[in-house]
């Protein structure tokens, strides 16, 4: 039994994919947005508090990584690309060790603004199993440190100003926004528009209650989730309906969906919808997806791939996301990235036989 014509494309598709990953990507991204630093406790769950309903931990191992805009930085950086970073951290112990986590990794830290008497934010996990199975981790509780005082205008206002310095060699702007204030109304709408006027196309991944400052971007990324949030928030029951509808009203050039198991689909305002299946048999975790989709559309923006293509190598992206054995310390990298769509292509062909 041989391919389909379409099967045929696909795995053709692939393998040119393969070869262009093959060739390191260059150029310089600005990236906003905020930084963070994640915490992984690891450990065994074998018995329940006595005074309380909970599971009591012992304690395995620990790491500590960079998170949101800084984790897009490393996977940039990990691909070739010069990514100029600008955030805001503060002057604690968490932000030293940011700090030293990129630098080690040869990305950047001169964009990122160090606020005195500010907490950064750290975000923990702690996954845990029974000792006696030898898989299946599972998460049991993440706790927050996060500043509640908003950052200065001033401090804000810096980052942007440099950030639009930047642009002259640049060849895409990537918005990362979590919610801690560095993506506001103002910069946000600088950026877009200095972007613009030099027709450098930007890649956002939004909070759906700042979609107001996303007017114009050419790349949004929504998980599965927030799209069926915003589904139901503008009243239709059709994914096709909404996404042309979000399209228009905040004129998108292309709403990228991540659904796990149900692969990547591309909306766009002058294309046909695509959709890249998901080719995993079984889901790990999903920790990081999103900022690996981000990195995959930055190498498609480098590499001028068409819709259906960034679809293919998005999805790969994510696949090597969902199916890692552990969630701490993981970063999309090009061996990844190609040895996955190598792997997606052989399967195809062997199902075929």
């Amino acid at each position: 039994m041989g391919m389909t014509d379409e099967e045929l494309m696909m795995h053709q598709n692939l393998n040119s994919l393969k070869s262009k990953l093959k060739q390191k990507d260059k150029g310089k991204i600005v990236l906003i947005g905020d930084i963070m630093l994640d915490c992984y406790i690891h450990g065994f769950a074998n018995n329940l508090n006595s005074r309380a309903p909970v599971p009591v931990i012992r304690e395995t191992s620990r790491e500590e990584d960079v998170g949101a805009a800084a984790h897009v930085a490393r996977g940039l950086e990990s691909m070739g690309f010069e990514s100029q970073l600008f955030g805001i951290i503060g002057d604690d112990r968490a932000g030293i060790n940011i700090l030293e986590f990129l630098e080690e990794e040869g990305v950047s830290t001169d964009g990122i603004g160090i606020v005195e008497g500010r907490k950064t934010t750290v975000k923990t996990r702690l996954l845990a199993t029974r000792e006696s199975l030898v898989q299946g981790e599972q998460l049991l509780l993440r706790w927050d440190v996060e500043d509640d005082e908003i950052i200065s205008e001033d401090a804000i206002s810096a980052i942007y100003e440099q950030a639009v310095l930047q642009l002259d060699d640049s060849f895409t702007v990537i918005l990362s926004d979590y919610g801690q204030g560095v993506v506001n109304d103002e910069g946000v709408e600088k950026i877009i528009k200095s972007a613009k006027s030099k027709n450098i196309p930007i890649i956002a991944d939004p909070k759906l209650t700042g979609l107001h400052r996303t007017h114009g971007v050419d790349w949004i990324v929504f998980q599965s989730r927030g799209f069926e949030l915003m589904k139901r928030r503008i009243g239709e029951n059709s994914s096709d309906l909404a996404a042309m509808k979000l399209i228009e009203t905040y004129n998108w050039k292309h709403l990228v969906v991540l659904s796990g198991e149900g692969g990547v689909l591309i909306y766009s305002d002058d294309e046909a919808t695509v959709h890249a299946p998901c080719t995993l048999p079984e889901l790990r975790q999903m920790i990081g997806l999103i900022d690996a989709a981000v990195v995959a559309i930055a190498i498609s923006i480098s590499n001028d791939l068409d819709v259906k293509n960034t679809a293919i190598l998005t999805n790969a992206a994510c696949e090597c996301i969902l199916g890692a054995e552990k969630t701490d310390s993981f970063v999309l990298s090009r061996e990844d990235l190609t040895n996955r769509i190598g792997e997606i292509a052989w399967n195809l062909q062997v199902s075929k036989r």
